[in-house]
């Protein structure tokens, strides 16, 4: 079994070597005798090499099948022409090998011929036209697949697409795959929308977006809508609510008949008589118009032709008619549709309105603002109103009377008549326009004529022109420096009128505070005080009053004799009789004495006349020590001890109650005060001691007699 083995292992192994010898012993020889060559090649391919032994000679056999397309070349076999695929697929050759012994031996060749690329997918029809009815349902086919259908020479896989170049018509057809060309309906036409369409069909033999060299075939569709009746009637005039306008709804239609009055006429209605069209306007289909409700008593009839509305009989009551009235086509009777006709019922109107000016003449200025009024001409405080009088009413007012203007959009008018400007005017001249008034119930009108004249403004008005932020900040500083300075000067005036009266009050209270209810401390202090019997006080004109030297020296001497009655005096008494003090008084005198313009005359104030009348009356009596042969005469009171203590008491009382009334008024005591009641009595002395009594009324304006006392 070794050796069986080896054997047949050596035979294998030989084998090659034998061909080759016999090969040899042919005398000539190929690496392959099968070769692949791609079409379109170039004249001079080489197709394989051949291997000639020596003594041997090769040629390509003129009986071979296609030996046309070869040539030897040398060692080298090759095409002597292009090959196309689509024409040969394989090509046989042979090849005759010879010696100069005449031995000679044939070699067979087959060529295989490799598809390329090189053709574009082929339409029948590369332009075709199709007519779609507006009917047609969806999924329907519009062109079938034979006919789309594309063919390749290089028999590949042909790849459809479908594009439409035609804006807003995408979406209504499709092909069925995209390897199938069918073309189909995808969604509703609507011939009111497009009424053709073109469509793209590209025929590829490489899908979409392949890296590979592509070739491409289009063919042209033409699609033509026709229209159908799709559409119910529409009644006129009517109003589109989407944006293919596709459907539009009316409005209803009123009139108004005169009761127990027959009208031989059509009625006259609002918007307009009764109508209605197909909106597949192409095909117009006929319509006809009934009345199909609202008329139980059969008051009314319709023309099925025109729709004109006609009365059979009188309306006798004044209830309104609310009509149904509907229009259908003559070859559909599916397709109709309904309005109502609304019919008042209203007073025979036997006046028409009219105007009792027929021409009405107004002035507007030059760039005023929409809806600014037009004054009447020559008044220009007065808006321009015009007025439709009306027979049929007692103060022929007819309150159902609007007013419009009907041939200018510049100008308009209010339902009470008033005309306003509509748009911005913008250049001078004379504007001529007509107003309608127009009775809305008996729908009777009467007309006028408005002349305008449009003329420029004096002066741009301030709502012309445009303030900016920094106008705006000019402005509000300026008026608050003029408010400032406003007050400022009203400060300075009211210093000026109230300054001193409030200084000498806050200072009188400042005062009153320190002093302790006006009580002079100096003379509570001193032992035997210097009393002064002079009295300083300013009147209200500002004149100063003084004592006589004599009556000074009087006073004093019996101030001095009493000096220990006086220090035993009641200390409240003693602080009623002081108001401030008499630093301070003298410091105030000195101040009015110099705003003065001169010094008043000084006149005593110790007269023996009692002068009841005079307010301003000031007198001063002394019990004692008076000189009857002294220079003036001087009239001594004698009173009872008892008496003079209830006299001084009261008029202390007196004193202090007016002074508490004068502190809550505010007024300024040294200057509403005229006088000081001043006692000094003992009370607990029986001895005959002098009684001094300066009785100061209070006076509120000075007089010419206080000016003479």
């Amino acid at each position: 079994m070794a050796v069986s083995h080896w054997l047949l292992t050596s035979v294998l192994f030989l084998l090659p070597f034998v061909t080759r010898i016999s090969a040899q012993q042919q005398g000539c020889s190929v690496n392959n005798n099968e070769p692949s060559v791609y079409e379109n090649n170039p004249p001079g391919y080489v197709v394989t090499t051949i291997h000639v032994e020596p003594n041997f000679t090769v040629m390509i056999d003129p009986t071979s099948p296609d030996a046309s397309f070869f040539t030897i070349w040398g060692s080298e076999l090759q095409l002597n022409r292009s090959v196309d695929y689509e024409k040969d697929t394989l090509l046989l050759v042979y090849l005759i090998c010879r010696n100069a012994a005449g031995q000679s031996d044939s070699l067979q060749i087959l060529v295989t011929i490799l598809n390329m690329n090189d053709n574009s997918p082929v339409f029948k029809q590369t332009n075709l036209t199709e007519v779609v009815p507006e009917d047609t349902k969806v999924n329907t086919t519009i062109v079938a697949r034979e006919v789309l259908r594309a063919s390749d020479a290089d028999l590949d896989t042909i790849f459809y697409e479908l594009t439409t170049i035609v804006p807003g018509t995408d979406g209504y057809f499709a092909i069925k795959g995209v390897n199938n060309p069918e073309i189909y309906l995808q969604k509703a036409l609507d011939y009111e929308k497009f009424k053709s369409t073109t469509l793209l069909l590209y025929a590829r033999d490489r899908p979409v977006g392949s890296t590979e060299t592509t070739n491409t075939a289009t063919t042209t569709i033409n699609i033509f809508i026709e229209q159908a009746d799709t559409k119910s009637p529409w009644f006129l005039p009517c109003t589109f609510i989407n944006t293919d306008n596709s459907i539009c709804i009316s409005s209803p239609y009123t009139g108004r008949v005169n009761i127990s009055e027959m009208s031989t006429e059509p009625l006259i209605l609002e918007p307009g008589p009764i109508y209605a069209i197909d909106p597949d306007y192409t095909l117009n289909e006929k319509i006809v118009y009934s009345i199909v409700g609202g008329d139980t008593d059969k008051v009314f009839s319709v023309d099925a032709d025109t729709g004109n509305l006609t009365m059979n009989k009188v309306a006798t009551s004044p209830d309104s008619y609310l009509l149904q009235v509907m229009a259908t086509q003559v070859n559909n009777i599916q397709k109709y549709s309904v309005v109502s006709v609304e019919i008042k019922v209203v007073n025979k109107s036997n006046y028409p309105p009219y105007f009792e000016s027929r021409i009405y003449n107004g002035t507007v200025f030059v760039g005023l603002a929409p809806r600014s009024f037009v004054f009447q001409a020559g008044d220009p405080s007065s808006p321009l109103m015009i007025t439709a009088v009306d027979e049929d009413f007692p103060n022929k007012v007819n309150p159902n009377i609007e007013y419009y203007i009907k041939d200018s959009t510049d100008f308009i008018t209010t339902k009470d008549g008033l005309v306003l400007t509509n748009v911005m005017l913008q250049s001078p001249g004379t504007v001529t326009i007509k107003a309608i008034g127009k009775d809305m119930v008996s729908l009777q009108e009467a007309s006028t004529v408005i002349v305008v004249e449009v003329i420029l403004t004096a002066a741009t008005t301030s709502s012309d022109k445009i303030h900016t932020a920094q106008d705006m900040a000019i402005l509000g500083g300026t008026l608050a420096a003029l408010l400032l300075i406003a007050l400022v000067f009203l400060g300075v005036m009211i210093y000026k009128q109230y300054g001193r009266p409030v200084k000498n009050l806050v200072k009188n209270k400042f005062s009153k505070e320190i002093s302790g209810g006006y009580q002079n401390q100096s003379y509570k202090e001193d032992e035997h005080p210097k009393v002064s019997t002079k009295q300083h006080g300013t009147s209200e004109n500002g004149n100063d009053q003084w004592m006589t030297p004599v009556q000074e020296q009087s006073a004093l001497s019996l101030l001095s004799s009493d000096a220990e009655e006086i220090g035993s005096l009641p200390q409240a008494s003693i602080a009623s009789t002081i108001i401030s003090d008499q630093g301070e008084k003298e410091e105030e005198v000195e101040e009015e004495k110099e705003e003065n313009e001169h010094e008043k005359e000084v006149k005593s104030i110790l007269k023996t006349e009692r002068h009841v009348a005079d307010d301003g009356y000031k007198a001063v009596w002394f019990k004692t020590d008076v000189d009857p042969d002294a220079g003036e005469r001087i009239e001594v009171i004698e009173d009872n001890a008892a008496d003079d203590d209830d006299d001084s008491d009261q008029d202390l009382q007196k004193n202090e109650n007016e002074e508490e009334e004068e502190e809550k008024e505010g007024y300024d005591k040294d200057d509403h005060h005229r006088g000081l009641g001043v006692s000094f009595a003992s009370e607990h002395s029986s001895l005959p001691a002098a009684e001094v009594i300066v009785n100061m009324s209070r006076t509120d304006a000075v007089t010419e007699d206080d000016r003479d006392i």
